[in-house]
């Protein structure tokens, strides 16, 4: 399948199109994010080196005149410690039930590991209407020795899935997966407008884009126990947005670290936040950042509804 380029609103849809949803799930830190920005050729998660970064289920919609595929981007499953990972646990699993394809992102360039085990019990059970994808990422940074046994290994955990061995960060063998994805889904009509491509809001865009940089800047336990949270979203009358949000954490020495000597730190956060949120935005960008302290508010249910990590009432 050659590159296809999202069509804007008001394209025909040609005979036999194909749409559907496909829950990407996987355990934290495989490549799910990267793989669906490179589908949509087009930037909504955030990506980093630390596990858990993706924390609420987001769309990301592909469309062509062809097909339309609703990528469901999932927490890592894993064992929960906290009334927060229970939260991202529960809206991976509730994902697969939605689902019309699974795609099962696994890490190519590590062995199967228990986590990869109890993932594959899980679609074992899954109604057989929906069609389960083995996707084996990292082609580009697994050792040559590895390919074979890996390869063979995470097969054996679902003999009976498609599969493919590719590379999220490189693009090789993106498209051929693309290609698999889009004849495992069924006939049917768009659930979404051509030019839409995410079902997330601007103003929780930018919370997550600013929790972006955190990760990428702190190397410590801290990014697990930040949040962002906007206070305000406004675009002014000289074309400017301004945004001023809080950086949550859980103890008074974290604050410090991200505040950084003399703000220090707190200002390359912001400067790295605000370059991302121009290119989103396409325009100028007026951002303030505050540190505030809200002792373990990951164990919370108030905090956690309140942040956006609780399922609709």
């Amino acid at each position: 399948m050659d590159e296809q380029t999202p069509i804007p609103t008001g394209y025909d849809i040609n005979e036999a199109h194909r749409s559907g949803f496909v829950a990407v799930i996987g355990r934290p830190n495989v490549g799910k994010s990267t793989l669906i920005n490179g589908l949509l050729q087009e930037k909504i998660n955030i990506v980093s080196p630390r596990p858990q970064t993706t924390r609420s289920r987001q769309l990301g919609i592909l469309t062509t005149a062809d097909y339309q595929i609703i990528f469901m981007d999932t927490p890592g499953l894993m064992q929960p410690r906290h009334k927060l990972d229970e939260f991202m646990v529960e809206t991976a699993v509730d994902s697969l039930n939605e689902a019309d394809v699974v795609l099962f992102l696994v890490d190519g360039s590590e062995p199967v590991g228990p986590g990869d085990q109890a993932i594959a019990e899980q679609l074992q059970g899954l109604d057989e209407s929906i069609a389960v994808i083995l996707a084996i990422n990292k082609s580009d940074v697994t050792a040559a020795e590895n390919v074979i046994p890996h390869t063979e290994a995470y097969r054996a955990l679902l003999p009976e899935a498609t599969w493919i061995f590719f590379s999220a960060q490189t693009g090789n063998g993106r498209n051929e997966l693309l290609d698999l994805i889009v004849q495992a889904l069924p006939e049917g009509p768009r659930y979404y407008p051509a030019d839409q491509v995410t079902d997330v809001y601007l103003r929780d865009m930018a919370a997550e884009f600013i929790r972006e940089q955190v990760m990428l800047q702190l190397r410590d336990e801290i990014p697990y126990s930040v949040a962002v949270q906007v206070d305000q979203f406004k675009e002014r009358e000289n074309g400017t947005t301004y945004i001023s949000a809080n950086i949550i954490v859980e103890r008074d020495n974290h604050k410090a670290i991200v505040i950084g000597a003399k703000g220090s730190q707190l200002r390359q956060i912001g400067a790295a936040a605000r370059k991302e949120l121009e290119a989103l935005l396409e325009g100028k960008v007026f951002l303030e950042l505050w540190v505030k302290v809200e002792p373990k508010w990951r164990h919370n249910d108030q905090a956690l509804k309140r942040l956006g990590y609780s399922k609709p009432e």
